[in-house]
């Protein structure tokens, strides 16, 4: 199975100088960002495209349900955190001075931001030269004293630096040096400069970037990237994987919904967000229930709820998983409620790698087929997923599936359920927004 390397870029808290400052205080930092999917413009089938979208979500949570039941052992979540680390999504940003370009990984799911360093006595491929700190003169190794030195995970110490090393499996691994840098962040007229920003700089790793050169963690702990510059709001609006139209990212006082470009979206629905002691920086929901074709499917409330006891299960709105993974008991009334309304045949899944709730497709001739609308239920909100965002042809089958799949612990919310949705964060008021919009117009 392919390894995510890497440096892990983990950002502290942020000393921002005095105009930045008070651009926040009033309101009005911020900036837009351009996000473009990990296989766009690599020349994948729609069957490739749905193979290794399959693949990697189910990797990912895979390693988020190993990170909720592993006790606290800095190593060993470390070890999950760079698995975990898989995204969809690259931003575009620029790392000292004079700032150099590079995409870096978007994850909603950490609080983590890395990169790749010169001089690199072993590093993996990547589509940008490795970052040369020696070039920059705003570059800064950090003490071992350093506040952001002890948030590190497994923070080590030589020579009066600090040093981190995480690790992946048997296979993958990163290490490097603490420092602080300027940060650049936007597009066009957006284009902000931030100095000061505690970062990695790897210079020993393994595994695999795919086609980024870093990482960058929204999560909702203190060392995200929302959380160090202090303005606590985001928003995007997601392409679907299979489209070759950039989806956008808008930060601070650019994160709104109100300038929405869409006519027949409905009005703006939110929910709360719930925190997970046992995974702080998670955007959890209460989820209250499914609605198959009008129908509310009789899910017991436990199945979408927190363990108390060793903080499993619960319900993550995540960017880095493509498709959505219900909790198997919700699963499988969703299953049963597709099979009973839909009238097809119901195919059996032949691969690891492909959906279980497939129809034959097309349907015999004069057949009537009416999809059944889709509702997630939420505190105070109700998600009514259009059909693109929840059923697709399987272009190695042929046949017609719902993009979802189950999940032996808890639920996760992907990327392509809420495509075409400007979904707003909203940290200062603990709150998920969310309205139906044209992202390729965006």
């Amino acid at each position: 199975m392919a390894s995510m390397p890497a440096v892990l870029l983990v950002m502290l808290p942020l000393l921002l100088s005095l105009v930045v400052a008070a651009a926040l205080s009033d309101g009005g930092f911020g900036f837009q960002a351009t996000l473009t999917h990990f296989d766009a413009g690599k020349g994948y089938t729609d069957a490739q495209l749905l193979s290794r979208a399959v693949r990697r979500s189910r990797s990912r949570v895979a390693a988020l349900q190993s990170l909720a039941a592993t006790p606290a052992d800095a190593i060993t979540t470390a070890r999950i955190l760079v698995l975990a680390s898989w995204g969809e999504y690259l931003m575009d940003m620029a790392i000292g001075t004079p700032p150099r370009e590079y995409s870096a990984i978007l994850d909603t799911g950490s609080d983590l931001i890395w990169t790749q360093c010169a001089p690199c006595m072993l590093c993996v491929d990547q589509p940008t030269p490795f970052f040369d700190p020696a070039k920059s003169p705003t570059y800064k190794k950090l003490p071992c004293s350093s506040p952001m030195c002890d948030a590190l995970y497994y923070p080590s110490c030589y020579k009066n630096t600090c040093v981190y090393q995480y690790f992946y499996g048997d296979s993958a691994s990163t290490a490097g040096v603490l420092a602080n840098e300027t940060f650049t962040f936007g597009t066009n007229g957006t284009r902000v400069t931030v100095p000061k920003i505690a970062f990695g700089c790897g210079n020993l790793n393994a595994g695999s970037l795919y086609n980024g050169s870093g990482m960058v963690g929204f999560g909702r702990g203190p060392l995200s990237l929302v959380s160090q510059l202090g303005a606590p709001r985001f928003s995007y609006c997601l392409t679907s994987f299979m489209s070759t139209v950039p989806s956008r990212l808008y930060f601070g006082a650019y994160a709104t919904l109100n300038t929405t470009n869409t006519t027949d979206s409905g009005p703006v629905q939110s929910t709360p967000f719930i925190v997970n002691p046992a995974l702080p920086t998670m955007y959890y929901l209460n989820m209250t229930g499914i609605s198959v074709g009008g129908d509310l499917l009789p899910v017991d409330p436990s199945v979408f709820a927190i363990n108390d006891t060793d903080g499993t299960g619960g319900v993550i709105i995540d960017s880095g998983a493509t498709i959505t993974y219900l909790a198997q008991p919700a699963y499988d009334m969703v299953h049963q409620a597709f099979v009973a309304q839909v009238g097809l045949t119901l195919v059996n899944a032949t691969s690891p790698d492909d959906l279980d709730t497939c129809f034959k497709w097309p349907p015999p001739p004069r057949k009537k087929v009416t999809m059944p609308e889709l509702v997630f239920h939420f505190e105070g909100a109700d998600m009514e997923l259009p059909l693109e965002n929840y059923m697709l042809i399987d272009g190695s089958t042929g046949n017609l599936c719902l993009a979802m799949a189950p999940s032996d612990d808890g639920s996760i919310i992907g990327s392509f359920q809420h495509s075409n949705f400007h979904v707003l964060y909203d940290n200062e008021n603990s709150l998920l927004s969310f309205v139906p919009a044209p992202c390729n117009l965006m």
